[in-house]
């Protein structure tokens, strides 16, 4: 089921990258973006838990402060920081930036957390450094340079994100975990996203759709909240759970390619053929640093954790 939850969770990241472009196309801006965001999956995840247990959001102090770090520096910058991207760049290559997490999630683990990491590490970066430069067409026509950088950002958030949330599930429930530091990312943002500034109306403006689909931009917003934050977070959360960062940061990888596939077929975002090669060089070296890292001690405990009686998200 692990592995279930990971590639349903890759699959719904995949696509919601083109449909938060189009959301903010249409005028709602990355701040605010990320706020509706938060929040809306934090009210989801914490209907969930509520529903099968009163008390199922109590935590201790500890898990809540854990929480509130990964929901800052792993959810509500990691959200911010694409949003920011994939308004300069391309959905696929944005995600490409944005997985270079994965040897940044080894290379923490192997120098802070002093796990044992296998040498293919560093061939897994090459790969990936040098895929990224076919991708971004070293020598043509540069990237955006403000995307690339905010891409990069969420890199790193992304790697906070790994780790903190492997030790949070194996301390919570994953629709617990789910609900605190979605909650924490919406209070993040509640100030200086401005969010009370989107009017009703703007809300009924259609996406920017080929003409014949019009699609309101509440749908979308819906969409992004309902399956692109709450469905995509909490199965995530589910297969870190059982699976462990390592495990769960393969099966992550593959968001990258339905994220290619949906904006090429919905966006019209297509790669050069060297840009293809390029990518399939990068996930490759994402697997190979997945790879060099072993399933964790975190990790085999969370998976044989009980989860407290009326929880959300243990075994089925």
């Amino acid at each position: 089921m692990g592995y279930v939850h990971g590639l349903l969770s890759a699959l719904l990241f995949g696509a919601n990258g083109s449909v938060a472009k189009l959301v903010i196309q249409a005028g709602i801006d990355p701040a605010q973006l990320t706020f509706f965001r938060c929040l809306g999956a934090a009210l989801l995840a914490g209907g969930f838990v509520l529903a099968q247990n009163r008390g199922g959001l109590r935590v201790s102090r500890r898990t809540l402060l854990g929480c509130a770090l990964l929901g800052v520096a792993g959810i509500a910058a990691t959200q911010w920081l694409f949003a920011v991207a994939i308004e300069l760049l391309p959905v696929g290559i944005t995600l490409l930036i944005q997985y270079f997490a994965v040897p940044i999630v080894a290379v923490v683990a192997w120098l802070a957390l002093q796990e044992h990491v296998r040498a293919r590490l560093w061939v897994a970066i090459g790969l990936v450094v040098a895929g990224m430069a076919v991708v971004a067409q070293v020598g043509a026509a540069p990237l955006d340079a403000l995307g690339v950088l905010a891409a990069a950002g969420a890199a790193v958030a992304l790697a906070a994100y790994f780790l903190l949330g492997e030790r949070g599930v194996a301390a919570a429930p994953p629709l617990v975990v789910a609900f605190w530091s979605m909650l924490f990312a919406a209070l993040f943002w509640a100030v200086p996203s401005g969010w009370w500034r989107v009017s009703p109306s703007a809300l009924a403006a259609p996406l920017p759709l080929e003409p014949g689909v019009p699609i309101p931009l509440w749908a979308g917003l819906l969409w992004v909240i309902a399956l692109g934050s709450f469905a995509s977070y909490a199965l995530s959360y589910l297969a870190i759970r059982r699976l462990g960062a390592t495990r769960a940061g393969i099966l992550a990888a593959a968001e990258v390619v339905f994220a290619f596939a949906v904006a090429w077929l919905w966006l019209g975002e297509a790669l050069t053929a060297p840009q293809t090669i390029g990518a399939a060089i990068v996930l490759a070296g994402i697997l190979v640093a997945q790879s060099a890292r072993p399933r964790t001690a975190t990790a085999i405990d969370a998976d044989l954790a009980l989860v407290p009686e009326g929880g959300v998200g243990g075994r089925s």
